[in-house]
């Protein structure tokens, strides 16, 4: 028996055989658009297939390869082959991750921190690898390797910081030497882009990227949508041989255009384009390999689309941030914004969406707030008892959400107090308690209630708190049968002024558990100080991170009256 199959199944499933046959060392690179060599550690991988210990006392594995090749293969099967390493490459991001957790505090501290890698042990051994200034010594001159090597590591260091100090992920200050005497150290701190960027583990240049088209003007759905899928992480996507054709027939299908004059067939973005509108508006992939790269698409979408909603609201834009959380509930729900959120329900057929039009149905809240919902699904065309029950059960274990708002004016004397208190259950709330902010929750904040009509005295600390808890007790994971990853859901909290499109606070709650159980979310802002009776609104909008059409807003309108 014969198995053709690609390079991956050496990785992927261990399937041992007598005979190994890797016909050609080489592949097709879309990003190069050229042919380039498999990597050695996937030669001896498959190469490592061949044996069945059960079976054979011995084995076979031929590569066929190109004749001036042959003698370097050679030499690496039967001959000790050094690992070197490749941090040299990805310094940059590494260094930001120890600036962040503070174990990199100055630039000396950075040269001593690579000093203890692996790569500084290869460095030394061989440093021709490395550094092509060493590759020119004719003798190996000891006292001037050590230098090239200090000057090496140097620039090394200085490029790595100046990447990181241009995508705005660090700040170097000058420190006041500890010693009379010594020379000023160069301190380096971590910024809002830089804590974000090791937070959810991406790239400086990705943060940068999006922080420049973020800090626009609000950014329309379509617009959120090509800002991730140019973004530097998706740049290794294959796009493989002939994929450009693929790329350009499957375009043709698809809703939104490919823009042509930013965006080439075969770019791994405008394949990431398409594949995303694929599963948003439930369209066929051309070929297989296509869903392979759907799933990697998808997985690193969410902490993109969630490092861009914190620097979107660092820039205090309310419509991007708005529309990144819609775009994370689609990707989740395998909808798109134009389709009404009844469609995330199996089992609906069209003939069953008119039906629920026509009882005045027409969105998801308005059929799981129906006392009667049992009732009203039993009308519709369901094929079978069993898809019946499904949909009932979900219907029934969809967040049923109610909010509400206070408003206090805050004493003078207690604004340090209300903060640590307002931090305590910040915390409390990303631990995720069960229900416990209801019975021990934080210390109540000292300040004056304000009941509607909302009237407060001019330049005072507010507190705005938005109560939330759920009319029943929903399901643990969310509903999302074409995303590849179960997950659990929260909820943004958002305080915005919707008409000027600025945000003010976002904030993530995670519910209790438990049905009627509270969850407080806290904001603290400043009534204007300009003029006397002066009325502004403010927008609390709840949006959740995985369902759609579940969101609520609330707007507030607040007068300021003299005390």
């Amino acid at each position: 028996r014969v198995l053709i199959s690609t390079s991956t199944l050496a990785w992927g499933v261990n399937f041992p055989a007598h005979l190994v046959i890797i016909k050609g060392t080489e592949y097709y690179d879309g990003q190069l658009k050229r042919y380039v060599d498999f990597p050695i550690t996937d030669v001896l991988q498959m190469m490592g297939r061949a044996g069945r210990p059960q079976f054979d006392t011995e084995a076979r594995a031929v590569i066929m390869v190109h004749e001036p090749k042959k003698n370097f293969y050679r030499r690496f099967i039967y001959e000790p082959f050094p690992v070197e390493s490749s941090l040299h490459e990805q310094l940059t991001d590494h260094l930001n991750a120890e600036i962040v957790a503070r174990t990199i505090k100055s630039r000396e501290e950075a040269i001593d921190y690579v000093t203890w890698t692996y790569f500084f042990r290869r460095l030394t051994a061989n440093p021709a690898y490395y550094d092509q200034q060493a590759a020119l010594l004719e003798q190996v001159d000891f006292e001037k390797q050590r230098d090239m090597l200090a000057n090496y590591i140097e620039r090394l260091m200085n490029k790595c910081l100046d990447e990181l100090i241009r995508s705005g992920c660090i700040e170097l200050r000058q420190q006041a030497p500890v010693k009379e005497g010594d020379l000023p150290v160069a301190a380096v701190d971590a910024t809002k882009l830089g804590r974000v960027a090791s937070l959810y583990y991406l790239g400086h240049r990705t943060v940068a990227q999006f922080q420049r088209t973020l800090s626009r003007e609000g950014l329309s759905f379509v617009e959120i949508m090509r800002v991730l899928c140019e973004c530097p992480e998706y740049d290794e996507l294959p796009v493989r041989h002939n994929e450009d054709k693929l790329n350009a027939e499957f375009a043709e299908h698809c809703p939104l255009e490919v823009d042509l004059a930013i965006q080439a067939y075969d770019s791994p973005h405008t394949k990431a384009f398409l594949l995303l509108q694929a599963h948003m508006w439930g369209l066929n992939l051309p070929i297989n390999d296509y869903k392979t790269d759907l799933k990697s698409v998808l997985d690193r979408s969410i902490p993109l689309l969630q490092a861009m909603v914190d620097i979107a609201a660092e820039e205090a834009q309310l419509r991007s941030t708005t529309n990144l959380i819609l775009l994370l509930q689609c990707l989740h729900q395998a909808s798109h914004p134009w389709r009404s959120s009844l469609a995330v329900l199996p089992h609906l057929s069209d003939k069953a969406m008119s039906i629920l039009k026509g009882m005045g149905i027409e969105s998801l809240p308005e059929l799981i707030e129906r006392r009667d919902a049992a009732k009203v699904l039993m009308k519709l065309p369901i094929p079978g008892a069993e898809a019946h029950k499904e949909l009932l059960q979900l219907v029934q274990g969809l967040p049923r959400l109610r909010m509400r708002v206070e408003l206090r004016v805050l004493d003078p004397e207690d604004k340090d107090a209300a903060a640590e208190a307002e931090a305590a259950e910040d915390k409390e709330g990303k631990e995720g308690k069960d229900g416990k902010e209801g019975r021990e929750g934080p210390k109540r904040r000292k300040g004056k209630l304000v009941t509607e009509p909302y009237e407060v005295p001019p330049d005072r600390e507010l507190e705005l708190s938005v109560i939330m808890q759920y009319e029943n007790v929903p399901m643990k994971f969310v509903y999302a049968p074409r995303f590849p990853k179960k997950k659990t859901f929260s909820w943004w909290c958002i305080l915005g002024d919707t008409e000027v499109d600025e945000l003010v606070s976002i904030k993530k709650a995670i519910m209790p558990t438990r049905a009627r159980s509270d969850r407080r979310v806290n904001f603290q802002f400043c009534s204007p100080a300009d003029e006397v009776g002066e009325t502004f609104t403010l927008s609390v909008l709840v949006m959740s991170d995985s369902y759609c059409g579940l969101d609520q807003q609330l707007d507030l309108s607040i007068t300021t009256v003299s005390e």
